[in-house]
């Protein structure tokens, strides 16, 4: 079992470490002997054509963590507040509430109504832009905790009722600290959501000054392969256009390595839970 186990681990530590390794070696020596264990040539040609003199990579890198805790913490309690009011026996219509969100799942307005709508709320070309649209949940992760908290004993909401308290007080101060796991199981979803979205910068901005990081890097990447294909043979070969996607996805993926040990305990038991329960 443990060597299994070891297996399991190298399997997934080595595309990681190929990755890593890879982004440091030069682009003549990744298009002579594509990607190797140890490259025959290092550089850090693609980590200056990220963070070069003046370069928008840090601030970008504020953006994002910006809209990331912003709109991870207004999704998450949204989403919880939601699956707490239909997982109460006593809301009225709370099956029709979750066919209509369930619909949602199925059918969508289209790419031209969302974008309409967007510059109708003034959501284009600023910081809100990058949150909002984002903000609605996910009826899948409303689904997940309306599933965790049926689990929990109703008779615990009726005690706490007889007690005198109010529905936002058995919500946050008796129900959240038990939805624990579930909640860090969504507060993940929504955190890479965020992290990788690069398609609200496509649609809702012009100014360049307020690109997350993902649109930087494609910004950059898009500059690369362009100087690539205009210059000659020889020159092509200095331009760091392969070994500048192994550094981007690690300059990108740094964050949430670091994000995911502290939910990995409670990732697992709020995902099977919540899809279990009810």
């Amino acid at each position: 079992m443990g060597l299994i186990l070891i297996l399991f681990a190298f399997c997934c530590l080595f595309p990681m470490y190929l990755v890593l390794i890879n982004s440091f070696a030069t682009e003549a020596s990744i298009l002579k002997n594509g990607y190797q264990l140890i490259p025959e040539q290092f550089s850090l040609e693609a980590y200056k054509s990220i963070f070069y003199a003046g370069s928008p990579t840090l601030k970008s890198y504020g953006i994002t963590i910006l809209i990331t805790v912003v709109g991870t913490a207004i999704a998450v309690v949204i989403t919880y507040m939601c699956g707490f009011s239909l997982a109460n026996e006593n809301l009225k219509y709370r099956n029709g509430f979750s066919l209509f969100f369930f619909i949602t799942t199925v059918f969508n307005s289209g790419l031209v109504p969302w974008y309409l709508i967007c510059r109708v709320l003034h959501l284009y070309n600023n910081i809100w832009a990058l949150i909002i649209p984002s903000l609605i949940f996910t009826p899948f992760n409303m689904f997940l905790t309306r599933n965790f908290i049926k689990g929990v004993p109703s008779s615990l909401m009726d005690s706490a009722r007889i007690d005198g308290a109010g529905e936002l007080t058995i919500a946050f101060r008796i129900y959240f600290p038990i939805c624990s796991p579930v909640i860090a199981t969504i507060t993940l979803f929504y955190a890479l959501g965020y992290w990788n979205n690069w398609f609200n910068a496509i649609m809702l901005l012009d100014s360049s000054e307020l690109y997350p990081l993902q649109m930087i890097l494609f910004k950059i990447q898009s500059d690369l392969s362009m100087l690539k294909d205009l210059t000659n043979v020889g020159l092509s070969n200095t331009v760091p256009t392969e070994s500048f996607k192994m550094a981007s996805a690690i300059v990108t993926i740094g964050p949430i390595v670091l994000l995911y040990p502290f939910l990995q305990r409670y990732f697992t038991e709020g995902l099977i839970i919540g899809a279990v329960k009810g």
